[in-house]
This record gives structure tokens, sequence and C-alpha cells, in this order.
């Protein structure tokens, strides 16, 4: 019976300090998220993340290895959270799933630009992302083509179609024409390119509205695969 209680015990304090482990590390992404929104990714330290949390700079790296593991997660987390909700946001709009995803991605941006920004933005000097950011960054991409119409129409021409070939068997896109893989690129590449112009507030001395450019964009989009797609 003592035996049994030790070992209860003992799993109880595992349990107590893998929840102490996760807060900590979870407390400490959120201040560092506070000083991205401030400052950007200049204003990231571990150090006033330390001071924030009244333990010093290099007891965090007992939670991170360096600055750049710290990055690593905000990224990773960035890009799943976007990825989520471009996959909801679609999922509930059958019947118009590229609008739908298109709003989600402008709405996550604007309402969190910092976080866009560390996705999009200017790179990182010197830092480089691990192979698993860039599968969770995949994963909006294939939210993205998920809306992409039925394909009956000409393939692009070489050397494009080869390279939207390669392209689509690298990252395991299965199923998808040049064609579609094609859209799904253009797609990706303008509508990042207006809400990248948005949140940088390069619209401002236009004195156009980007909601109503982001939706011009959007319809014309759309009609890539015509009236029934």
């Amino acid at each position: 019976m003592l035996l049994q209680w030790a070992c209860q015990a003992d799993g109880e304090n595992v349990d107590r300090r893998q929840r102490y482990r996760e807060e900590t590390r979870q407390e400490a992404k959120r201040i560092a998220l506070e000083q991205l929104a401030a400052d950007g990714m200049a204003g990231i330290s571990v150090n006033a993340i330390g001071k924030r949390m009244g333990v010093t700079g290099p007891a965090l790296y007992r939670y991170f290895a360096n600055r750049d593991a710290l990055l690593t997660e905000l990224i990773s987390d960035a890009y799943h959270e976007l990825a989520d909700t471009l996959e909801q946001a679609i999922a509930a709009a059958p019947d118009d799933r590229m609008r739908a995803g298109a709003t989600a991605m402008r709405n996550w941006a604007l309402n969190a630009p910092h976080r866009y920004l560390l996705l999009f933005g200017t790179p990182v000097p010197g830092y480089e992302a691990p192979p698993h950011t860039l599968d969770a960054a995949s994963r909006s991409m294939v939210a993205l083509l998920s809306a992409a119409g039925p394909d009956d129409g000409e393939p692009p021409a070489e050397p494009l179609k080869g390279q939207l070939t390669a392209w689509g068997e690298r990252m395991g896109y299965d199923g998808l024409t040049p064609r579609q893989l094609q859209w799904g690129l253009t797609v990706w590449s303008r509508l990042h390119g207006l809400i990248s112009l948005e949140v940088a507030n390069q619209f401002a001395l236009t004195q156009v509205d980007p909601a109503e450019l982001f939706e011009a964009e959007v319809t014309a989009l759309a009609a890539w695969w015509g009236p029934d797609a």
C-alpha cells in the first residue's frame, strides 16, 4: 500500500511539473507576442520576457533552447491558427468556399497584423525556419486548394505545367491538375499582395477602400472556373 501511495505521489508530482512547464511556456509566448505587437521582431527579448515573469533570462532557456526556438514556436502557432481559421470558414460555406476562405484570411490578418507580418513580412535575418513550420504553412494552401473548381480547361503551357506538377508532387497535393495548382498559387499570391499592402496601410494615399478592392479581386479569382463553379 505504501509503495502504491508513493508511486501515485510521484505521478502527481510529474503531472504538476508538466503543467507548470506548459504554463510557463505559454506565458512566455504570450509576452513575446505582446512585444511583437508593440515593437516588431526586434522587440522580442528573452531577457525582457524573463523579467516580466519574475525569472532570469537564462532560466527561460530551460523551456526554449534560444530566441530562434521561441520564434519557431510563435511562427508554427500562427501558421496553424491561420490554417484552422481557413479550414473552418471553408467548411462552413460549401457553396462559396473561395470567398469564405479569402475573407477569413483577410480578417485574420487585420485582427492580428503583427502575427500576419511574422509569417509574411520581412524575413528575420539569420533565421531559418525548420521543416515542421513549412508543414504547418502548407495546411493553409491545402485549405485554399480545396476550393478549386472542376477542371475542364486547357492546362498551362510548358515549362509552367511541369513546374506546377513537380510542386504538387513534392507537397503531396494529390488529385489536382496543373491548372488547379496554378489557380491555387494565383489566389495565394494575389490575396497576400492585397492583404500585405492593407496591413501596411499602403492604400491610404489612394483613397480607395481596400475592402472593395479585395472583394473585386475575390470575385475575379472565383470567376476563373466559370459561373457554375
